[in-house]
């Protein structure tokens, strides 16, 4: 408890990189089923 009331930025500095991290990893799943999906439309 301590530890966050003494340093609140700490984890206000960490939650933007991992936010970035999380949806750059969701994009990046997304083109990728998506991706699949049109090789195989093409591949019919």
């Amino acid at each position: 408890m301590n530890e966050f009331e003494k340093n609140p930025q700490s984890k206000n500095n960490h939650d933007v990189p991992g936010a970035i991290v999380g949806f750059t990893a969701s994009f990046v799943f997304f083109m990728l089923i998506f991706a699949i999906g049109v090789v195989i439309s093409v591949a019919n």
